[in-house]
């Protein structure tokens, strides 16, 4: 079994969870070269009902990313959940694109240090 995939054969009725941890590498399968780094937890509730499966995903942790300011690397915490319930006619449920996807999501738009903590000698030339 793949990281992030959950066999619908055999997945039993009611509440199952699963976790996991993403890292770096977890980004660069999707070739995102914007998160240079990740720590992230991942807990996905499964509920099968038999005649339908609903997912729900908490994801907690931190990215590292670079300043968009002074291009020095940034550390922005991660808190994000998710909802699916699109899973009919899958023998596997893959969530890979759906965690990867609430990450960016969540990620803000401008991504730069408070102020007096950019790199400083990349501030020097900022301010001229």
């Amino acid at each position: 079994m793949q990281p992030f995939e959950i066999p619908i054969k055999g997945l039993k009725s009611g509440r199952s969870v699963y976790k996991w941890h993403a890292d770096g590498g977890f980004f660069g399968t999707f070739e995102n070269t914007e998160i240079l780094a990740a720590d992230l937890d991942i807990e996905v509730e499964v509920i099968n009902e038999d005649y339908s499966i609903e997912v729900r995903g908490q994801i907690d942790g931190n990215v590292t990313v670079a300043c968009d300011r002074c291009l020095g690397d940034l550390e922005i915490d991660v808190h994000t959940s998710f909802e699916d319930d699109e899973f009919e006619g899958c023998q596997v449920l893959d969530i890979g694109q759906d965690i990867y996807d609430f990450v960016c999501i969540a990620l803000p738009m401008q991504r730069v240090h408070p102020e007096g903590e950019c790199d400083e000698e990349t501030a020097k030339f900022i301010s001229k």
